[in-house]
């Protein structure tokens, strides 16, 4: 079901499937994505799980209360990470299972490096830890604000169609339900997606390469092995810290939860699995 729940001013949306008294754990979609992003996955693990999607700042049917007080530095990772945190205390829960894809994958990541004490195994989907080179950041920023733009000014379908053409989503393409895909996403809000780009850019985060080695918490990569960026990024990342294990899924490109929905499902279960709760 979708609830609602004010933290300062905002009204974030969410949806929740199972019983709250199991071991819960939290979705986090990706860019332009909303709390619907794994509902194939939290119908099957709703059965033994508390699963929790939260329409994150600038996305889905997370409200705005006072437009004057939107400020952008609320769009940024640590202003979302803690936004995060809020949530799960304003719904009790102190621990939890964490599940994130691209954009949701780089927030999760920042979650269990700066407050892992509410983490006990976290799903990296497609992922990345930021930029580490000041050069790097710099133009993905720039790059970001100039889609920022024509997000605020184009035509929303135009700018998903030209989206969805970038290399990383070929294999996403040829998806039966590929259209069923773009139709969810023009639910967004395209000038709330830009402040998000802008903010939530990976030019604007910390790189989170320095501080991966200091992770406490089990991670699980999934990447598609036709998506070489983030298989590179991945391998990376495995090698960074003695906590993460990498599983490649074949004929995949990056989105393995819409691809493959019952392999990831099962790819998830497997890893949760290993600890009795949350």
């Amino acid at each position: 079901m979708e609830l609602k729940i004010q933290i300062d001013n905002y009204f974030f949306s969410y949806y929740a499937e199972g019983d709250s008294h199991n071991p819960p754990i939290l979705f986090l979609h990706g860019f332009m994505g909303d709390r619907f992003e794994f509902t194939q996955t939290m119908s099957v693990l709703s059965k033994r799980y508390y699963c929790v999607a939260i329409d994150l700042l600038g996305h889905g049917n997370t409200e705005v209360i006072d437009r004057q007080k939107d400020r952008d530095d609320n769009y940024t990772i640590q202003s979302t990470a803690n936004f995060v945190i809020k949530f799960l205390d304003l719904l009790r829960i102190d621990r939890c299972f964490l599940v994130g894809y691209s954009m949701g994958g780089r927030l999760a990541l920042y979650l269990a490096l700066h407050f892992p004490q509410y983490f006990s195994r976290v799903v990296l989907e497609s992922a990345s830890a930021g930029l580490s080179a000041i050069e790097e950041r710099s133009d993905r920023l720039s790059r970001d604000r100039q889609l920022a733009a024509k997000l605020e000014t184009e035509d929303f379908k135009a700018f998903l169609e030209k989206w969805y053409q970038q290399p990383i989503f070929a294999h996403l393409r040829s998806h039966p339900n590929f259209e069923r895909m773009l139709e969810q996403r023009l639910h967004n809000s395209p000038t709330q997606l830009a402040k998000s780009l802008r903010n939530l850019s990976t030019g604007m985060q910390p790189s989170l390469w320095e501080k991966l080695p200091t992770n406490q918490i089990p991670l699980l990569l999934l990447v598609g092995e036709l998506d070489s960026k983030f298989l590179q990024i991945a391998r990376q990342m495995t090698q960074s810290t003695n906590l993460a294990q990498l599983e490649v899924i074949a004929d995949c490109g990056h989105n393995i939860h819409w691809d493959y929905p019952q392999l990831f499902t099962e790819k998830v279960q497997t890893f949760l699995n290993n600890v009795s709760s949350g």
